[in-house]
């Protein structure tokens, strides 16, 4: 198989950047904007929890029809277009005539069809081309180092943005469709590596689950998910309630995405000489030592956390670049190309599964404990928990399982 050439490396990684971009907002932006106009956090907790786990579910249905396509290019042509209406209405929110439960959910909707189908689709592409593991390993750390670029922008854009009529968000849902379309036109003519279904026979929807290596993977992944969906989803409200350090929110989001995207060479670096598992565990380990810490803040301790926000940072690479390497690599040794789409759908599955539990549950929970968004007399100590120690835990959890499963790799 050909090898990919730089050009091609860069045209396939740009378009990490709008997705990066569309997934800040929906994870750690809107939570915190639809309760400051009225939702109730125990309310959002549920609607979020019920569709993502629906959006979950239909992962796997997309992959397998993404496998069955002409190219990859077209299912991410067809995701881009449900994924800039989503964007649009989901950061426009309208007060009326429409509720705005129902105006998020059928925003949401758009969205998660969009993203989820580009999602799959696209790195599944990435994961058919390079024809070595060390290639692998090259090309992902480049998509999400570009990636990370996105978030930074998506991190920074909204407040750059805004003014006292506080359209920061509405604004750059504009700026965002501007670099998907251009990210797409990029990406038209891109080489595939894909290979079409030429014997006929249907593959069955979770038939990939039958590969005990992509399900070992695949439980170290989603139990990794958790530990960091959790703190994703409370990071405002832990910056705003905790820290009182609202106006630093922009600067903890940039530091710890800027971190990832420079120490991206690092995990590439390491992955070569201990191994992709090796160097993932190291990150893990580097992530709880960092995060540990934070459970002990309060008020003022801004520069202490911009610390924590930038060691997390760092270790925030080997998540990303290191497990979709390690996938693909599985597919490889299990000679199952032709079912990229269908193992890539489980594995967003999985992904979505993770959002869906931290959303649906830390939400709630804390809010049973007497956490309100905003009132400095409730129980800020069970947002601190909630955010610092139990993603700790599952994070050592996530380590021990990876052990236990290393040489299968």
């Amino acid at each position: 198989m050909q090898q990919v050439t730089q050009r091609e490396l860069v045209r396939y990684s740009l378009f990490a950047a709008p997705l990066a971009m569309a997934a800040l907002p929906i994870y750690v932006h809107v939570p915190k904007l639809y309760a400051e106009l009225g939702l109730s956090l125990s309310a959002m907790g549920g609607l979020l929890l019920v569709l993502r786990f629906a959006d979950a579910f239909i992962d796997p249905l997309l992959g397998r029809w993404s496998d069955r396509l002409n190219t990859r290019f077209m299912a991410v042509a067809m995701a881009a277009v449900a994924l800039t209406l989503g964007m649009l209405g989901l950061l426009n929110p309208l007060a009326a005539p429409v509720p705005l439960w129902g105006w998020l959910t059928g925003s949401l909707i758009l969205v998660y069809l969009g993203f989820s189908l580009a999602t799959i689709a696209y790195s599944a592409w990435g994961a058919e081309l390079p024809p070595d593991t060390t290639s692998r390993t090259r090309l992902t750390a480049s998509r999400e180092a570009v990636g990370l670029v996105g978030v930074l922008i998506a991190a920074a854009l909204p407040s750059a943005l805004a003014s006292q009529s506080g359209l920061g968000l509405a604004r750059f849902s504009w700026v965002f469709v501007v670099v998907l379309l251009a990210a797409l036109l990029v990406l038209w003519r891109l080489r595939e590596a894909k290979l079409a279904h030429d014997n006929g026979q249907p593959v069955p929807l979770l038939g990939v689950l039958k590969d005990r290596r992509f399900v070992a993977l695949l439980a170290v992944f989603a139990l990794n998910g958790i530990a960091s969906a959790i703190p994703a989803t409370l990071l405002l409200f832990f910056i705003d309630d905790v820290l009182r350090a609202k106006d630093w929110e922009p600067v903890f989001l940039v530091s710890y995405f800027l971190a990832g995207a420079v120490a991206m060479p690092l995990w590439v670096a390491l992955a070569a000489r201990l191994g992709k598992v090796q160097a993932w565990g190291i990150g893990m380990i580097l992530a709880v030592l960092a995060f540990f810490w934070t459970a002990s803040f309060g008020e003022g301790d801004r520069i202490a956390f911009l610390v924590v926000c930038i060691a997390s940072g760092i270790a925030l690479g080997a998540d990303l670049a290191l497990p979709p390497a390690l996938l693909a690599d599985a597919i490889d040794k299990q000679n199952a190309r032709e079912k990229t789409g269908s193992y890539f759908g489980i594995w967003t599955f999985a992904t979505k599964a993770n959002l869906a539990l931290a959303a649906g549950l830390a939400l709630p929970v804390i809010s049973a404990f007497g956490y309100r968004s905003g009132e400095p007399a409730s129980n800020v100590a069970a947002l601190t928990l909630a955010y610092t120690l139990l993603p700790c835990a599952l994070k050592l959890c996530a380590l021990a399982l990876l052990w236990k499963i290393h040489r299968r790799f």
